[in-house]
Formats: C-alpha cells, structure tokens, sequence
C-alpha cells in the first residue's frame, strides 16, 4: 500500500476509502475522535484535513475514519482516483 499523505509529526497515511465527504486512511499515527487531523497530500502539498470520528489499531497501521474538512470537488476526485488505483494494485497482487 502507497502512502499518499504526510502527516504532522513524521507520520504518513493512506487513503482506504471515501464515500462523499466520509474517508479512510492507513495511518502510521493515531488520532483522537473529535480531533482535526491535517497533512499535506505527497504528490502535490496540497491540504487535506479530517474531523476524527473514529480510530483502531488495525495491525502495525490506525483505521482513521471521519469526515472531510472544506475538501474541494477536485481533491474529492484525486482521493477516489487514488482508491480506484490502490483496490487495482490489491487486485492483481491477490
């Protein structure tokens, strides 16, 4: 799995899954519900911020799920596009 999000602190993150303006990452880090979350997207810097609603230790990784913070349409349809292609790499791995 490729992660896609630099988190504050040295951590790093990937997007699992989003469904409107719900998503999913892969966190190296976790972070308490009811707290934002912020990092910067590693292809481009461009922001991405969280509203906590859920974390789990989920292997060596933290399932970090919440809702987007002021996300655009654009950055909306990278993340989806970034699903796709990780469920893609996990289709022909498996």
């Amino acid at each position: 799995m490729t992660d896609h999000v630099r988190l504050p602190s040295e951590g790093m993150a990937s997007i699992v899954a989003i469904d409107g303006e719900r998503v999913s990452l892969l966190s190296t880090r976790p972070s308490a519900p009811g707290c934002p979350l912020a990092g910067n997207m590693m292809e481009d810097g461009a922001l991405l911020r969280v509203k906590v609603h859920r974390c789990r230790k989920q292997g060596e990784r933290f399932l970090i799920e919440g809702r987007l913070i002021d996300a655009t349409r654009q950055l909306r349809e990278r993340l989806g596009a970034l699903v796709a292609a990780n469920d893609a790499q996990s289709n022909r791995a498996g």
